[in-house]
C-alpha cells in the first residue's frame, strides 16, 4: 500500500460502479478486521448511496493513478441520531458537521485523513460513529484527535460509539 496524493470531488450517479464496489471492500475487511456485525445486510445499498448524492452529501476520494481510492458522506446539521447520547455528552451544542459511510478500497494510505482534512476545511466541528467493534476507526479517531463522547443510537436502533472533534 502506498501514500498517494488525493483529492475529494462531489460524488455523481455516474460514481456508483466505482463506489459499490469500495463498500464490499470495506465490509469484508471489517468482518476479517473483527467487526462482521457494523455493515450488514448489504449496507449502505446502492438506494442509500444515490439518495446521498442526490442531496449532494456524497463525496469520493480521487488519486491520480488509481482513480477513485475512497467514500464518504459529510454535511453540516443535526443527525437525528445525535440527538440523544448515553453515558457521556457531546464536546458542544454548536453546529457541526457529520461524517458517515467513510470507506475505502485498500489501494492506499490516508483516506481517513484526506476525509478529514476536507471535511475539517468546511466544517471545524465534527461528530462521526463507529460500531464498537471497529477498532480500524476507533484507532484512527483517536490518532486523529477525535474525543469519545457516548453513546448514540443509529435509524435500525442499534448502537454506536460517537466521537466529536472541534478545532478552535
Amino acid at each position: 500500500m502506498r501514500v498517494a496524493k488525493m483529492y475529494v470531488r462531489l460524488a455523481t450517479e455516474q460514481d456508483i460502479p466505482c463506489i459499490m464496489p469500495i463498500f464490499s471492500y470495506a465490509r469484508s475487511y471489517m468482518a476479517d478486521s473483527g467487526n462482521a456485525n457494523q455493515w450488514i445486510d448489504g449496507y449502505p445499498s446502492r438506494q442509500k448511496i444515490l439518495a446521498d448524492i442526490g442531496r449532494g452529501d456524497f463525496y469520493v476520494i480521487e488519486e491520480k493513478e488509481c482513480g477513485i481510492v475512497g467514500c464518504f458522506c459529510f454535511y453540516i446539521g443535526e443527525d437525528p441520531s445525535y440527538a440523544v447520547i448515553e453515558k457521556g455528552e457531546w464536546l458542544n451544542d454548536k453546529p457541526y458537521g457529520v461524517v458517515h459511510r467513510l470507506a475505502s478500497n485498500g489501494k492506499v494510505k490516508g483516506i481517513a485523513a484526506c476525509c478529514f482534512d476536507w471535511c475539517f476545511s468546511h466544517c471545524r466541528n465534527i461528530r462521526i460513529d463507529t460500531h464498537r467493534d471497529n477498532k480500524t476507526l476507533q484507532h484512527i479517531l483517536s490518532k486523529y484527535g477525535f474525543l469519545y463522547c457516548g453513546i448514540i443510537h443509529v435509524e435500525n436502533g442499534t448502537e454506536r460509539l460517537a466521537f466529536q472533534k472541534e478545532i478552535k
